[in-house]
C-alpha cells in the first residue's frame, strides 16, 4: 500500500473513531474500550445486523441506556469472541488427534515388523547347527525386543501427554461454554441459559408431570435511580440484585438475568405456593439492603422489586407461560410495586384490567 493510501486509511479511521466518540458522548454511556469497539463498529457499518438493531432501538427511544449497550455487546460481540476461541481450541483438539493416529499408526507398524522378525527367529531356531548361531539369535531376539520396549514406552509418554493436552483443552472449552451462557455484568445465567433451561425443564414437566414454576422480576424505578445516581452506581444495584437471586436458589433453580433490570427464576419440581415463598423472600431480601455507594460512602437509599410468579400447565408453551409470569408481574406494580403476584391474584384485578395502567406504570418504564 502506497503512503497516500496508507494516509487515506489513516484518515478515515479517525474520522469513524470521532464519529464513534460522539455516538459515547451523545448516549452518556461509559467509555470503556467495548464502547468504543461497539460505537466504531457501528459508524464502519461493519456489523450490518448490529445498526439495524440500534436503528431499531433509537426508533424507541433517543438515546440507549447502558444496559442496551451492555446487552448489545454481549450479543454481538462476546458472542464472536467465544466462536473464534472455540475454533482455535477445535483446531487444536484435531491437531491433537491426528498426532494420536500417527503415533498409533506408528506403532501398528513397529507391532507388525516385531511379530516378522519373531516369526524369523522362529524359523531360525529350527535350524540351528551350532552355539554361535544360537548365540546371535537370541542376541537379535533381545534387540528387537528392547527395541519394541522403547517404541511401546514412548507410545505410552505421547499418549499421556496428547490426553492431558485434551484433558486441558476440555476444561477450556467448559469455561468457554460457562462463559457464553453467563451474563458479564451481574455473573449469572444470562438470556440464552435462561431458554435453554426452561425448554429442559418444560420437556422434564411434559415427561414426570413435575410442577414447575417461573418467577420474573423488575427492578422499581430503576430507570430514574440510574439517571439519579449514575449507571455505575446503577450496575452496581443490579449485581446486589443478582446475588441475591443467586441466594435463594437451589439444586436445579436457575436465576437469570433477563434483560436491562428484568431477571428470571425457574423453578422446577416447585408448586406455585413455594413459588410465592421464594419470590416473597428475595423481594424482602432486597427491600431490606440499604445501598452505599462505594466511591463515597453515601447512602443512597433502597431499591425494590416487583415480582410476577406463574406455574406450567399442560396447555401451556414456554412463550405462554413467561407471558403470564409477565401480566403477574405487571399486576404487581399496577398494585403498587414492591410486591408479588401469583395467577391466583390475578382474578380479583379483572374490575381493573391490566391494559389500562398508565404508561407510566409500565413495568419497563421503571
Amino acid at each position: 500500500m502506497t503512503d497516500s493510501k496508507n494516509n487515506e486509511a489513516n484518515q478515515r479511521s479517525i474520522a469513524f473513531g470521532e464519529k464513534a466518540l460522539g455516538y459515547i458522548k451523545y448516549n452518556q454511556s461509559s467509555a470503556a474500550p467495548e464502547a468504543y469497539e461497539l460505537w466504531f463498529n457501528y459508524a464502519c457499518g461493519l456489523k450490518p445486523e448490529l445498526n439495524e438493531k440500534i436503528k431499531e432501538l433509537l426508533r424507541e427511544t433517543p438515546r440507549l441506556t447502558q444496559e442496551q449497550l451492555d446487552d448489545l455487546y454481549d450479543v454481538y460481540f462476546l458472542k464472536d469472541d467465544v466462536g473464534e476461541r472455540m475454533e482455535e481450541i477445535g483446531s487444536q483438539v484435531s491437531h491433537e488427534l491426528d498426532d494420536i493416529m500417527e503415533m498409533v499408526g506408528s506403532s501398528l507398524s513397529n507391532t507388525e515388523s516385531y511379530s516378522e522378525s519373531l516369526e524369523i527367529f522362529t524359523s531360525e531356531l529350527a535350524d540351528i547347527k551350532d552355539e554361535g548361531s544360537l548365540r546371535m539369535i537370541i542376541s537379535s531376539m533381545a534387540s528387537a525386543t528392547f527395541e519394541m520396549a522403547q517404541n511401546t514406552k514412548e507410545l505410552e509418554s505421547n499418549l499421556a501427554r496428547s490426553k492431558d493436552q485434551i484433558s486441558q483443552l476440555t476444561t477450556s472449552i467448559e469455561a468457554i461454554r460457562t462463559e457464553s451462557l453467563t451474563d458479564a455484568l451481574t455473573n449469572i445465567a444470562n438470556r440464552k441459559k435462561f431458554d435453554f433451561t426452561m425448554q429442559k425443564e418444560s420437556d422434564f414437566y411434559k415427561a414426570e408431570r413435575e410442577p414447575m414454576c417461573l418467577l420474573l422480576a423488575d427492578i422499581d424505578h430503576f430507570k430514574s435511580f440510574n439517571d439519579t445516581h449514575g449507571h455505575q452506581t446503577g450496575d452496581q444495584v443490579l449485581r446486589l440484585v443478582a446475588a441475591i437471586l443467586k441466594q435463594n436458589v437451589k439444586g436445579r433453580d436457575l436465576a437469570a438475568r433477563y434483560g436491562g433490570e428484568e431477571f428470571a427464576v425457574v423453578l422446577p419440581q416447585t408448586s406455585l405456593h413455594d413459588a410465592v415463598v421464594v419470590a416473597e423472600h428475595i423481594r424482602q431480601a432486597v427491600a431490606n439492603k440499604e445501598l452505599v455507594k462505594k466511591s463515597t460512602g453515601t447512602k443512597l437509599g433502597r431499591v425494590t422489586m416487583s415480582i410476577g410468579a406463574a406455574e406450567i400447565n399442560d396447555q401451556d408453551t414456554i412463550e405462554s407461560l413467561i407471558a403470564r409470569a409477565d401480566k403477574c408481574l405487571y399486576a404487581a406494580k399496577a398494585d403498587g410495586r414492591n410486591n408479588v403476584k401469583s395467577e391466583n391474584d390475578l382474578e380479583p384485578l379483572q374490575a381493573a384490567p391490566l391494559e389500562e395502567v398508565p404508561p407510566s406504570q409500565d413495568h419497563n418504564a421503571a
